[in-house]
């Protein structure tokens, strides 16, 4: 495993905070959800993965069980598997065990503690392969490792329909500028959540046990936490709700009552029941998603649903 990069924590920082105070003082608020994963936030979000509710990553995981054999021989040898959003790298290690003779494994993660932690694990279970964690925010512009360009092939793997958070427009662009950086040839394998019956959605994001509310609160946490804010988070509520018209679930934080909040010398009013808006999640048809990647350059090679058609799979080829 490669020696840990130097992390500009305070570059970071100064990102959270006019982002922050950016979204507050919009209309209607919101706080962008690449926030929501501190250390504890990437901790919870793990849990969500094993709730009842919360369908994709099991579904996602069948995907991959079936199919890793075929990924593996699009995919091809000596390929560096660059994963964007990498977590706990547990999806990865079926397409790892199936790779033949991988290049390298490339992780790429905001949360670094966490991101070390995982990628430690990975090089314990799997003592041969060449692991290169990169401590980056995926969705803006960063640099991989220059000696990359030595493997056979670059190939992003990019599950969990993470690609649902970006609206439409941003999503072309995030796809228009992983071609630029990875080149013509490079493969994506790229989940995408599908559209299905409201009440499964809605289930699926106001679990029974609350884990996705503490999810969704815990950014307030860490804004007052790292921002010196006072927001109190007995007094906001989680809210998911389905855009049908726009084929996506909105994740809001609903203020409970009259309140101000104060954060780096800033009051922000809030009336009761007005919403800071934190994610959104987009529900694709096949169709839909297809058109999306030839939009932005890339050829659907290949695409993968499970038996009920909850979740899809797709391999991209850069063109």
């Amino acid at each position: 495993m490669s020696k840990e990069p130097n992390v500009a924590t305070a570059t970071r920082t100064d990102q959270l905070t006019s982002d922050v105070l950016d979204g507050l003082r919009r209309t209607p608020k919101e706080i962008s959800p690449v926030w929501f994963y501190d250390e504890f936030g990437s901790l919870l979000f793990d849990s969500i993965c094993e709730l009842p509710e919360y369908y994709l990553t099991r579904t996602e995981l069948a995907i991959m069980e079936e199919h890793a054999s075929d990924m593996s021989q699009l995919i091809g040898p000596q390929a560096a598997l660059i994963e964007y959003g990498s977590g706990t790298s547990f999806k990865t290690r079926m397409l790892l065990d199936h790779l033949v003779a991988p290049w390298a494994y490339v992780p790429v993660d905001i949360a670094r503690d966490h991101l070390f932690e995982a990628a430690s694990t990975l090089a314990r279970d799997y003592p041969a392969l060449r692991i290169v964690p990169v401590c980056a925010d995926f969705t803006q512009p960063f640099e991989l490792p220059r000696h990359l360009s030595r493997a056979q092939r670059r190939v992003v793997y990019f599950p969990g329909s993470t690609i649902g958070n970006f609206e439409p427009h941003e999503a072309s662009s995030f796809l228009k500028s992983a071609h630029k950086i990875l080149g013509k040839g490079a493969l994506m394998i790229i989940g995408a959540d599908l559209e299905k019956d409201e009440r499964v959605l809605h289930d699926a994001y106001n679990d029974a046990a609350g884990v996705t509310a503490r999810f969704n609160l815990n950014v307030l946490v860490r804004i007052n936490r790292e921002l010196g804010g006072n927001f109190d988070l007995s007094a906001f509520t989680h809210r998911a709700i389905y855009n049908r018209e726009r084929h996506r679930i909105e994740m809001h934080l609903i203020s409970k009552k009259q309140q101000a909040v104060r954060m780096l010398g800033t009051n922000f009013s809030f009336r009761p029941g007005e919403s800071i808006h934190t994610e959104n999640s987009y529900k694709y048809s096949i169709d839909r998603f297809t058109a999306l990647a030839r939009g932005s350059g890339w050829k659907v090679k290949e695409s993968w649903t499970d038996s009920k058609a909850m979740f899809s799979v797709h391999a991209l080829v850069a063109e």
